[in-house]
């Protein structure tokens, strides 16, 4: 009797729990179908909500940038002040489209896909070494028809998803396919250093270094492939004369102030003349071209010009919000494939920010970096739409409710 009893008061229950699965599953399908996003906004978690407005904030902020600090030269080179902000303009039009592609899509789909990209893409910079339009020493960008692609820049976000499907259950992984992606992962860098870039390969080692740290790889080999990274580099710099005089000019740039020195000594110009509260929008003195690149290489010179170091406190800060909001993504995620993707962009858009800021107030050698969003370039800014969505996406993963496995259960 009792054993009946405890049957029926089973199917009860399973009975409510069916009922209240399909009606939270009819609701929720109902939800996202009226949605244009992968979920409403008014489920979005805070976090995924406070990064996309950041985003936002900061693409616009670089157009503006971009602006004021190009037109002078576009005027009396390309005979339109607007040539450069109007191109950009172009390129953020599909960089935004990327963007809400790579929200609609699941990370396990990105990931699938992103093995095969990455390989075009490394053999796409292993041909900028031998065909690829060298300008100013360097080899990096290969031309096809009216478009100048940077595979260096292109393959950034396809980086990240090859580093987290390594690193995500390194334990696991196979030693052969462990082997593989490593020495994939050093060509890369190889050819890198070979265009030479050394401020992007340095870049490509940081952010391997940081998602293997995370991903569970022991700190012994992590130091013995920093230790070769390191090595590596110090070879290149002592094998191009074009390396190692940006290195020279950069531990006394006031030596040599008109030849070598010449970029670092006119941005620190730049910046010390910025004060307290800058020129003012749009009246800086440098970008009048006595300061070269200024809107690719040395567009914060530009910004420290006009804002001073209150513009630039607040960007720093800006920056510590992004790297803090991308950190909590990260923990909140619930698996690690989406956790290592979302450190991988926190860790590459904060990065290079730093780097770039870093060359252009002489605390690094002189090279050629573009600051995410703001520096002009439409490589650049398909990259970095890429790797924001990913980073907005894993957020919303990170809620359990798009994303996940679906499994089904038998009882036998």
């Amino acid at each position: 009797m009792e054993i009946s009893q405890e049957k029926i008061k089973y199917k009860r229950i399973s009975k409510r729990k069916k009922t209240f699965s399909s009606n939270y599953k009819k609701n929720l399908s109902n939800l996202l179908g009226e949605s244009i996003f992968p979920l409403p906004w008014t489920i979005w978690p805070y976090e995924a909500k406070i990064l996309i407005i950041l985003i936002g904030i900061w693409s616009i902020f670089g157009i503006c940038i971009l602006g004021s600090s190009s037109w002078w030269v576009a005027s009396r080179e390309m005979g339109h002040w607007a040539y450069f902000l109007k191109k950009q303009i172009i390129w953020t039009i599909p960089g935004i489209g990327l963007f809400y592609f790579v929200l609609n899509t699941n990370i396990r789909n990105l990931l699938k896909f992103s093995r095969i990209i990455f390989y075009i893409l490394l053999f796409l910079i292993f041909l900028t070494n031998f065909n690829g339009i060298t300008v100013n020493g360097s080899s990096r960008w290969l031309v096809l028809g009216n478009l100048r692609l940077q595979p260096s820049e292109l393959i950034k976000p396809f980086l990240i998803l090859e580093a987290s499907n390594l690193f995500a259950h390194w334990n696991l992984v196979k030693s052969d396919k462990k082997l593989i992606s490593i020495m994939s992962f050093g060509l890369l860098i190889l050819l890198i250093l070979k265009q030479p870039n050394l401020s992007t390969a340095s870049l490509t080692g940081i952010l391997l270094w940081v998602m293997g740290l995370c991903g569970g790889v022991k700190l012994s080999s992590l130091c013995s492939f920093a230790s070769i990274g390191f090595i590596t580099g110090c070879i290149s710099i002592f094998n191009n004369e074009y390396q190692k005089l940006r290195v020279t000019s950069f531990i006394n740039p006031w030596k040599d102030q008109q030849e070598n020195g010449f970029q670092l000594v006119q941005s620190l110009l730049a910046i010390g003349s910025g004060g307290l509260f800058g020129q003012g929008f749009g009246l800086s003195i440098q970008k009048l071209q006595y300061l070269p690149f200024m809107y690719t290489d040395f567009i914060f010179a530009i910004f420290a010009e006009e804002f001073g170091l209150l513009g630039c406190t607040l960007f720093l800060g800006f920056l510590a919000v992004f790297s803090y909001i991308s950190l909590r993504i990260s923990l909140k995620c619930r698996n690690n494939y989406t956790k290592l993707v979302a450190i991988g962009c926190g860790v590459l858009l904060t990065g290079q920010s730093i780097m770039h800021i870093a060359v252009a107030t002489g605390s690094m050698p002189t090279t050629g970096l573009p600051l995410p969003f703001i520096s002009y370039g439409g490589n650049s800014l398909i990259a970095s739409f890429f790797i924001a969505g990913m980073l907005v996406r894993c957020s919303l993963e990170s809620t359990g409710l798009i994303g996940m496995i679906s499994t089904r259960k038998t009882l036998n």
